[in-house]
Formats: C-alpha cells, sequence, structure tokens
C-alpha cells in the first residue's frame, strides 16, 4: 500500500505504507545512527518527531526485549529506505511493522532518504505528514504551513509520580524529563539506590529523599519550556553533587544565567566526536538534540566549558566552577552508539564520595 510523506515546503515523498495506517503530523529529523533503531524508537526525546534514518537498511535484526529505552514509544513516525520483512537475530521477538503496529506508529519505506535529509540540511528542520496516498497534498501543504506544532513534550513523556529503583550504594535522585532507561541502568549497575521524579519536582521534595546526588535526564524539545524546573536546580547544586546529560545540561545552563538557542537540524546520530577540553581526549559519541548552549552566554557566569564538538565547536559539557555540578550535552549511558564516555558515571560516583568526605 502507497503512502505519502509531506513536508511543509511543498516536497512530497511516495513511499510504502508499514507499521499503523494512521496519519501523523511532527518535526522532521534525521539520525544517521547505522545501529540502535530500537532504541531510537523508544527514546522520549523524539517525542512528537518523524525520524528518519539515514543507514538504508532498518529492521534487519528486528525488535526485542532488552533493548528498550522506554515502554511507550512517543515518535510521530519513522522513515526508512528499506524495512526489513523478515528479521533475523537470535534475541529478534518482533518484526519493526509488528511493532510499530503495536505501538500506533505510521512508517513510511522506499523514498529518497538522502534527498530528505539533504533538504533537512539546507532548510533546517520542517513540519512534515505521513498520511495516506488519498490525501490531497495542497491542502495538507496548508495544514502543516498554519500547525502549530505542541510544546509540552517533556509533560507528556515524564514520569507521573515518584518511584523507586533500589540499591544499596548512594542514593541519587533522578529528574525525569524524558528519561532514558540507560541512564537507570548506569546507575544501578553502580549499585545506586536510585528514586525517579517528575519534571516539576520542587527543590524541597527533591531534597526530602535525603540524595547523596542528583541526575538530571535528558528529554524532548525546547529547554525554554521548562522553566518551572529553574528554581529547583539552583537550590539543589548549593546542596548535593549533581551531573545532567542533554535536556538536563540545557537546564543546569539555563538555571546558571547561560541561554540555549535551536540547532538548524540537530546532532543526532551515535558518531559525533567531542573533545574533553581538561584532558585533550577526544571520545565518539551518542546524541541526540535540537538545542544548544550559547557558547558566548557562558562567559558570564559561574559555568565553564569543559567539552566542545568538533564538528562544529558547539557546547558539549559544563562544570560549575563553585558547586559540585557538571553536565554533558551528549549521552554517556551510550544507547545505542559507543561506549568513550561511560567514565562520566564513574566521575559522578567519585564525586559524591568526595562530596561526603568534605561533609564528615
Amino acid at each position: 500500500m502507497k503512502r505519502q510523506l509531506i513536508l511543509e515546503d511543498g516536497t512530497v515523498f511516495i513511499g510504502e505504507a508499514f507499521g499503523s495506517d494512521i496519519d501523523k503530523i511532527g518535526e522532521v529529523v534525521f539520525n544517521t545512527g547505522m545501529t540502535g533503531y530500537q532504541e531510537i524508537l523508544t527514546d522520549p526525546s523524539y517525542c512528537g518527531q518523524i525520524v528518519t534514518l539515514t543507514y538504508p537498511l532498518i529492521g534487519n535484526y528486528g525488535i526485542n526485549r532488552d533493548d528498550f529505552e522506554s515502554v511507550s514509544p512517543a515518535v510521530a513516525g519513522f522513515v526508512v529506505k528499506e524495512a526489513a520483512e523478515f528479521p533475523s537475530n537470535w534475541r529478534n521477538q518482533l518484526s519493526l511493522d509488528e511493532f510499530l503496529k503495536n505501538k500506533n506508529i505510521p512508517g513510511i519505506s522506499g523514498i529518497d532518504t538522502r534527498k530528505l535529509t539533504r533538504i533537512i540540511r539546507q532548510h533546517g528542520t520542517l513540519k512534515g505528514a505521513i498520511c495516506s496516498i488519498e490525501k490531497n497534498a495542497e491542502e495538507i501543504i496548508s495544514q502543516l504551513k498554519a500547525t502549530v506544532l505542541p510544546a509540552d513534550q517533556v509533560k507528556r513523556v515524564s514520569t507521573k509520580s515518584a518511584y523507586f529503583s533500589p540499591g544499596r550504594g548512594p542514593r541519587v535522585v533522578l529528574v525525569d524529563y524524558g528519561m532514558k532507561h540507560g541512564i537507570l541502568r548506569e546507575l544501578n549497575n553502580r549499585n545506586c539506590d536510585v528514586v525517579v521524579v517528575p519534571y516539576n519536582v520542587t527543590a524541597e521534595e527533591v531534597l526530602s529523599f535525603h540524595p547523596d546526588g542528583i541526575m538530571l535526564s535528558n528529554g524532548p524539545g525546547d529547554p525554554k519550556t521548562v522553566t518551572q524546573t529553574l528554581e529547583m536546580i539552583q537550590t539543589v547544586q548549593k546542596e548535593v553533587p549533581l551531573f545532567g546529560i542533554c535536556l538536563g545540561h540545557q537546564l543546569f545552563a539555563l538555571a546558571n544565567g547561560a541561554d540555549t538557542e535551536k540547532l538548524k537540524f540537530g546532532h543526532r546520530g551515535s558518531n559525533h566526536p567531542v573533545k574533553d577540553l581538561r584532558t585533550g581526549k577526544v571520545s565518539l559519541t551518542s546524541q541526540n538534540h535540537g538545542y544548544t548552549v550559547d557558547t558566548e552566554s557562558v562567559a558570564n557566569t559561574e559555568l565553564e566549558i569543559t567539552h566542545v564538538a568538533l564538528n562544529d565547536g558547539t557546547v558539549e559539557g559544563l562544570r560549575h566552577k563553585q558547586y559540585p555540578a557538571f553536565t554533558v550535552q551528549y549521552h554517556p549511558e551510550a544507547s545505542p552508539g559507543p561506549e568513550d564516555a561511560n567514565y562520566l558515571f564513574d566521575e559522578f560516583m567519585q564525586m559524591i564520595e568526595a562530596s561526603k568526605k568534605v561533609g564528615i
């Protein structure tokens, strides 16, 4: 069955339908990762977006029970060059098509994803619609131009109430702005006693758990739509060691007087080189974000830049000059992607231990 992907600039792609047969509108983005489509599909940071994968063959190892980053995928749609109909892998339990049908996510295959990626790189991210071939393209284009995409993504994907993931080590309060389960896994692997809390938690509520450390998770959308969390960050960073990832990094910057801005087409993939300015070491990193911390805005704050992206020079890491708090723009939990940056979780554990000794 044929299906179309229509962009707000008037471009129309005709391809093959797979997944759910519903129509969806979203922001069209691309990811350059060669593997990890299951993690990408289930990453809450893609909430409301139509994700294009640049690697040509997707679905060949199916869907398994172990690689989920969330229970309920929040992507609006999925665009691939070729969707494998018959996956082959010892862990495979579902095909990509079956999974998308189960989760009510529309997909389109057989289009020129190289051309689509070039359009996004040239013009920036665009609104788009995956819809039935019977729909009038001109009407859809007019609808897209008039559509204002929702700005409540964090509210939609964050947990609604606090819950525990027990451990016998240091207690970490993990603020869920759209948390990937890989972050929770890395904390659990270090025997942390984790309390996951909603995005709109207050500083008083966070500190009532008597945490040894605080983690600010990744999440979707514009950080400036989540300003109610800034006061909490400003308060807790003075009390407890803090580590932020992706959206958590951007919110940490805003809370300390820096600014953020939207990137033309974002960083989404598992092959982004980042330089640690403290050591000179370069790591390959997994990234998924459409916004970045404005470099010049950091100068008049109590923050210092610790990491930069080698592709475009954008800010990839920050550290507070007074408090035990640091953040990175990329994903050290590496799901999907390389494990070069996994050491940052160990640095967080060391910071917690050092803070305890000072307290004693």
